[in-house]
């Protein structure tokens, strides 16, 4: 075990009454945002996060959609053990599920229990606390108003981002636009609040050794369900099967395959401004395709 994490492992020792002296500890993938780390100790196995002690609520408020996302009983969801904040560092621990690559079989059966999380109804549009969409900042004030939700705290606040990190001309233009027109793109299609996992792209479902669906790694909020469905197209990875599956059990509104655009752009604008101008060229054709379908 690393020195650097002898005083972390002792406070974890103590927070959770667990006696960790003779655990081991092995760094596994935590993702572009976190390090982490898996703990084996006799009874105990564990997943760690890791971050800068500065970033706790973001682990408070993944912890709480965990919780949350369990509470429905549709999917197999990670157990909280805790989390923190110790000396430099900021820390969720889960328990460590063996993952593997969602079968034909696992993702229809995934496809049916994101929409049993789907159908069960929630009161408005945003969430119980505000959280992050990887390391960047995600607001959820209450609203019933979903267009205007989606246009202020979801693309407004993208591409205000993106203008401090400078990427101002075509992409601001083009975002003003689409803001301005935005409810043109619901006017038959009014959308029910669902609990929405957030940040369901191919890397955050999986299967576990008995190869049940497993999702993990969310940014809750109460919202239109398209836009989860939407996010499992952005990178691929969920197969013809997870779609029938969910459309079996909730049909998507025609509308969805233009609405799709919309809801992905939140997404390639998060990237934009997390990992720089590479998906600039993306982020405008995407403003350039929705605003041809606003003609």
């Amino acid at each position: 075990m690393s020195d650097r994490l002898q005083p972390l492992m002792r406070h974890l020792a103590q927070s959770t009454g667990q006696n960790l002296a003779e655990a081991r500890l092995t760094s596994v993938g935590g993702g572009d945002i976190n390090s982490a780390y898996r703990l084996q100790s006799r009874g105990i196995d564990w997943f760690i996060k890791l971050n800068r002690a500065e970033l706790a609520d973001m682990f408070a408020a993944e912890a709480v959609g965990l919780t949350e996302l369990a509470g429905i009983g549709a999917v197999r969801i990670p157990n909280v053990v805790c989390h923190g904040q110790h000396q430099q560092y900021a820390y969720l621990v889960l328990e460590y599920i063996e993952l593997r690559s969602l079968s034909a079989g696992a993702a229809a059966l995934f496809g049916e229990q994101l929409a049993r999380i789907h159908l069960q109804p929630q009161a408005y549009f945003g969430w119980t606390i505000d959280n992050t969409i990887g390391s960047t900042p995600q607001y959820n004030p209450r609203h019933h108003d979903w267009m205007e939700f989606w246009r202020d705290q979801r693309l407004g606040k993208q591409l205000q981002l993106a203008a401090e990190n400078g990427h101002r001309g075509t992409l601001q233009k083009q975002g003003e636009k689409l803001q301005e027109r935005l409810n043109s793109l619901f006017d038959s299609y009014r959308p029910q609040p669902s609990l929405l996992h957030g940040d369901l792209w191919g890397g955050n479902a999986a299967a576990d050794s008995q190869g049940k669906p497993v999702m993990f790694d969310p940014a809750c909020y109460y919202g239109d369900r398209e836009a989860d469905i939407a996010m499992t197209e952005l990178f691929g990875g969920f197969g013809q099967e997870f779609y029938s599956a969910y459309q079996a059990h909730y049909p998507l509104d025609p509308g969805y395959k233009v609405r799709k655009t919309l809801y992905n752009l939140y997404h390639i604008l998060n990237h934009l401004n997390l990992f720089g101008s590479g998906y600039l060229s993306q982020a405008n054709r995407m403003l350039e395709q929705l605003l041809s379908e606003l003609k």
